[in-house]
């Protein structure tokens, strides 16, 4: 199976996609991580992908498009997927629809539901490791990353002003692909607002 990953900022997404992925076997397509390793893997693509971002532009929804689908043709057969952080908006939601049908792939959509309020707290109260950008929350107490050793930071743009910027964008663009996609029938919703384990628990249960 295939599975989208939905979260507002603050969510834990992103350190939910990691466990979900080694739990079910899935290969994970993160799309910030995916262009990064394109623009540096020297290939046609990549050359294109680099060429944009060193311009300073967006990457288009159908440079987004040709970059899945490179993905999709370099798996094994068969090989089940997690998407991270597409499709962001209804433009991209379409074209990811047209994509997964012509890929003949069937997927379904989980979100981690939280609110304004719990994402703010989370956001304002969080530090990241300045060199493996492993993020933690609040009442992490030590100041030096517990994977690397790396020193403990505040993002420059998790300030009140910035962090209210991404939520509205969320809520603008990402969370009408979400009522698409819930209309459907193609939505799980998690309880985002537990600890780290329990919304790890409940996510592999409603999956299983």
């Amino acid at each position: 199976m295939n599975y989208v990953l939905f979260g507002m900022q603050g969510s834990g997404k992103g350190t939910q996609s990691k466990f979900l992925a080694e739990k079910f076997g899935l290969a994970l397509f993160e799309t910030g991580a995916a262009l990064r390793g394109l623009a540096s893997s020297g290939s046609e693509l990549g050359n294109k992908v680099k060429d944009i971002i060193e311009s300073g532009n967006l990457v288009s929804t159908e440079v987004v498009m040709e970059i899945i689908a490179d993905f999709l043709h370099h798996l094994p057969e068969g090989q089940g997927v997690l998407f991270d952080g597409i499709p962001r908006s209804v433009e991209q939601q379409k074209n990811f629809d047209a994509l997964m049908e012509k890929e003949g792939m069937d997927f379904t959509g989980v979100l981690i539901e939280l609110t304004e309020e719990e994402a703010l707290r989370r956001l304002t109260t969080r530090r990241i490791c300045k060199d493996c950008k492993s993020v933690f929350p609040a009442f992490y107490e030590a100041d030096e990353c517990k994977h690397c050793g790396g020193q403990l930071i505040t993002r420059k743009d998790d300030t009140p002003e910035a962090i209210r910027v991404r939520l509205d964008t969320f809520l603008e663009k990402t969370v009408p692909v979400i009522e698409e996609y819930t209309s459907r029938g193609k939505m799980i919703v998690v309880n985002g607002e537990q600890s780290i384990e329990a919304v790890t628990e409940e996510m592999i249960s409603k999956l299983s």
